[in-house]
């Protein structure tokens, strides 16, 4: 192999499966409330899904804030040193939710999660551009995007164990039984502290194993560093030639564009995802053991999708379509999952379907502002994007937790959910960049 092909071997061994581990346990930290609550609102006096909703939601409120410059502290400064605090800090914070006792606290604690969280999703997007060439990116983001729907299959069994801590169970022969508490704590403490501890362990790591830019990477040989650097730089140089400042680009309506279609999709994501057990446990009276296992189907064909769109999406060269056609497919799952309300296979069928096309359209759509941004333009545009899309992750939760609070059903909050995730299809079709691109 030439040297710049070694290069992006090594670089997908070295880098992808460490932020791919982070990102595992960022996800889980940011939704491992849809599993807690099952018990928490039975322990905690005031807390209803509206409560539950809002808090969920405001995480990303927090996560606005930030966004853009921590997205730029990573393209200025150093990745590492800035993913390395981020997530030390979210570890603390999704520790201490344990300690919530009021729904005040629960919104204080989930918007300081939200604020030591931001940047760390687009500045891992910003890291691979310094690392993958253009024609590597979707299948590299493929890799590292597909830790959401990993998450979301390893998270709810793993939390289920813990939740029954401190909980009474009824076993098949009628007797009940109690299940400790440990040092005091109830099962969704523990939830909440024992995904919050790995991200400060791994938020070390990634301070001593990080490489910031190839060229500064002693595990590359000579060759290969100058290889890989001059691909990347050749690229950026091209894209760079629109001379765009950082305030130009925050004004580029393709950028203004795609952080709406981002929001409406995120809007229809979350909404779904902090509300799925509670939908399947109203809706068929499912035994917690039941849930868990039926929760983990969306997400696993959402896995299959991101990396199938993605490989597709980077050998197509082709971003368009790739990423409006999941959009409307979770459309319609949503859409449908209203009507399949009896049957519990059909039901769990349409959530895998909406799962998978609120999934799969990621790696493409994160292909597109490096189409035509570089630098700091690309950075903070990313940052940007991400940030406005991201408050989607407040609405979708609120919305439809606080309509089940007024009308005691999920039906009216799973419809505007699927209008909202095809309009984002819709914004995207009509912005009209990331056509197949004609190989150099």
């Amino acid at each position: 192999m030439s040297p710049l092909d070694r290069a992006r071997r090594k670089a997908y061994r070295r880098l992808l499966p460490l932020c791919f581990i982070c990102y595992v346990i960022a996800y889980v930290d940011r939704a491992n409330v849809a599993i807690a609550k099952l018990t928490m609102t039975r322990d905690l006096a005031g807390f209803d899904n509206a409560v539950i909703g809002f808090g969920a939601g405001v995480f990303f409120i927090g996560y606005f804030l930030l966004e853009i410059p921590g997205t730029l502290i990573i393209e200025r400064w150093s990745a590492r040193k800035w993913l390395a605090r981020i997530m030390v800090t979210w570890g603390v914070m999704a520790a201490l939710t344990a300690a919530v006792s009021a729904p005040w606290h629960f919104y204080l604690v989930r918007f300081l999660l939200g604020l030591a969280e931001a940047g760390f999703f687009p500045g891992i997007i910003v890291y691979l551009t310094h690392w993958f060439p253009a024609r590597d990116r979707a299948q590299a983001l493929a890799y590292f995007l597909v830790a959401t729907p990993i998450a979301q299959i390893i998270s709810p069994k793993i939390s289920s164990a813990i939740l029954v801590i401190g909980t009474d169970e009824t076993l098949p022969t009628g007797l009940v039984i109690h299940h400790p508490e440990v040092w005091g704590l109830d099962g969704w403490q523990w939830v909440y502290i024992v995904w919050g501890l790995p991200a400060i362990a791994l938020g070390i790591l990634v301070f001593f194993a990080l490489t910031d830019h190839p060229r500064q990477a002693a595990w590359l040989s000579e060759d290969e560093r100058e290889a890989l650097q001059a691909e990347i730089d050749s690229e950026q140089s091209r894209v760079a030639a629109t001379r765009l400042t950082l305030i130009d680009a925050l004004r580029q309506p393709k950028v203004l564009l795609l952080a709406l279609a981002y929001f409406l999709v995120v809007t229809g994501n979350y909404g779904i995802e902090f509300f799925l057990p509670s939908i399947l446990e109203r809706w068929y009276g499912l035994k917690l053991a039941t849930l868990t296992w039926l929760v983990m189907l969306p997400p696993g064909l959402a896995l299959v999708g991101q990396l199938v769109f993605g490989w597709s999406s980077d050998r197509t060269r082709e971003r368009l379509w790739h990423t409006v056609v999941p959009m409307v497919g979770g459309a319609i799952g949503l859409a449908a999952a209203v009507w399949s309300r009896g049957s519990l296979a059909l039901t769990v069928i349409c959530f895998m379907i909406a799962a998978a096309g609120l999934k799969a359209y990621l790696p493409s759509f994160w292909s597109l502002p490096s189409i035509f941004l570089a630098g700091s333009a690309a950075a903070g545009s990313i940052g940007l994007i991400n940030s406005i899309g991201n408050l989607g992750g407040f609405l979708g939760p609120f919305l439809v937790g606080s309509v089940e609070a007024l009308t005691g059903s999920f039906e009216s909050g799973l419809l505007f959910l699927s209008v909202s995730s095809a309009l984002g299809a819709l914004t995207v079709f009509l912005l009209g960049i990331g056509r197949r691109e004609t190989p150099r």
